[in-house]
């Protein structure tokens, strides 16, 4: 794939898609998702552009498969576009022979993966996309928000259709908070509205004991420098009834905290379940643990 001209406007990648933009029509869910869309497709690079729909800025991550000319799995890559505006459109490229390329500003931090030395992949599809409100944005990193409080999740843990995800919190500001019981949780479906019929427990041993989330609350001052755990827990057992699926996760470590929209793909199967575990101290200077071994 090209690199930015001088002039600033982008090379061409490769052929454009053939994907329905009129006003309602169908798209293939490959080449179109959530307002993200694949432009055009090269023998060594791939096109594509993300577009925000909604009425605030939102972050945006991108989820893309690779697969070769056969139709197998090479690899999944992933972008993320932060603050994209309403309304606003940002165009990227993926340059699949090492390097990513960039159209316009760089906007793009640099992908996850990439294709195995010696293969062409010429089917990018969108495998997933996700987005929340900037406002809600876990940051892991960067700068202490507002609130002076860093909320973000951890990547989990799953095994035999038992779920673990830790919520970390850490005390980046300067004045002291004070932790008592169990952060607010409100799992949220695709469209981040409320997702009904979802019971959301205190504690996990409802659901499993030795995943961390069935400790007795505790009240405790965070001081500045200092970080808590909280563990979400939940099963993934279908039966009879329709599956649930929350994607996304609104919490507030306390009631009066700003929310952060986390992102632990709950999978609730039929249970209609959550646990959500007390806060417990967690040490800062370690790297943050993940949950144990289910």
């Amino acid at each position: 794939g090209g690199g930015a001209e001088a002039s600033g406007s982008p090379a061409p990648c490769g052929t454009p898609t053939s994907t329905p933009t009129a006003p309602g029509a169908a798209q293939p869910t490959g080449l179109a998702q959530g307002g993200v869309r694949i432009t055009a497709v090269g023998p060594t690079c791939f096109e594509y552009e993300v577009t925000n729909p909604n009425g605030e800025p939102y972050d945006v991550t991108v989820v893309f498969s690779l697969r070769s000319a056969e139709g197998s799995a090479l690899d999944n890559l992933s972008r993320t576009v932060a603050g994209l505006a309403p309304g606003a459109t940002e165009k990227g490229s993926v340059d699949l022979t090492g390097a990513p390329t960039r159209l316009g500003e760089p906007v793009f931090p640099p992908r996850t993966g990439q294709a195995r030395p010696g293969t062409r992949p010429s089917k990018p599809e969108i495998l997933k996309v996700r987005s929340v409100p900037t406002a809600e944005a876990p940051r892991p990193d960067g700068p202490c928000p507002p609130s002076g409080l860093r909320l973000y999740a951890d990547e989990g843990s799953a095994a035999m259709g038992l779920r673990a995800v830790g919520l970390h919190l850490r005390n980046c500001g300067t004045a002291t908070v004070t932790l008592d019981g169990y952060p607010q949780v409100q799992p949220l479906d695709l469209d981040h509205r409320p997702l009904d019929g979802v019971r959301v427990l205190r504690g996990g041993s409802e659901i499993a004991t030795g995943t961390g989330a069935d400790d007795p609350p505790r009240k405790f001052d965070l001081r500045p420098g200092e970080g808590a755990r909280a563990t979400l827990v939940w099963r993934n057992t279908t039966e009879a009834g329709e599956p649930l699926n929350a994607p996304y996760v609104r919490v507030r470590a306390t009631p009066d905290a700003a929310p952060v929209m986390v992102v632990p793909e709950l999978d609730l199967g039929t249970t209609g379940r959550l646990g959500a575990g007390a806060w417990t101290r967690e040490d800062v200077n370690d790297k943050p643990s993940p949950p144990p071994a289910l």
